[in-house]
């Protein structure tokens, strides 16, 4: 029995809506990151579906492949994605210690943390913003 488009779309379809409900109700930015790339992974599938199964009948291979290329540049994509995402994960880790998303709402530091003291500005500088 052949595989219909129908059934690639559905599982597109599912993949999708499970990806959608892990973004909107998990709070763990890892798992986030996640269902986001499985929402990424089910328009993949949606794209090479259509390439497999092409609507116009006189398509030829160079139409067919357009939807496995849309897939590739999905994944690569995807790779910068995740691998940026995981980047500024691991700072704001290492400066909160936490993944938890309702804990991230801030993009400035709760308590800046300064190296050494800020050096004095000079009077003479005082003097000539004073005259502007």
């Amino acid at each position: 029995m052949p595989t219909l488009l129908t059934e690639y779309l559905i599982l597109a379809a599912i993949l999708f809506v499970i990806g959608g409900v892990g973004v909107v109700v998990r709070r763990n930015a890892i798992t986030v990151l996640m269902s986001i790339e499985l929402m990424l992974n089910a328009a993949n599938l949606t794209f090479v579906a259509f390439s497999r199964f092409p609507l116009v009948a006189g398509m030829t291979v160079q139409h067919a492949m357009r939807g496995q290329a849309a897939a590739f540049f999905v994944i690569a994509t995807a790779a910068a994605e995740a691998a940026v995402g995981l980047a500024i994960l691991i700072a704001v880790f290492r400066r909160r210690e936490t993944t938890h998303v309702d804990e991230l709402t801030l993009l400035r530091d709760p308590e800046p943390v300064f190296e050494r003291e800020p050096e004095p500005v000079p009077v003479a500088v005082h003097a000539s913003l004073e005259t502007h």
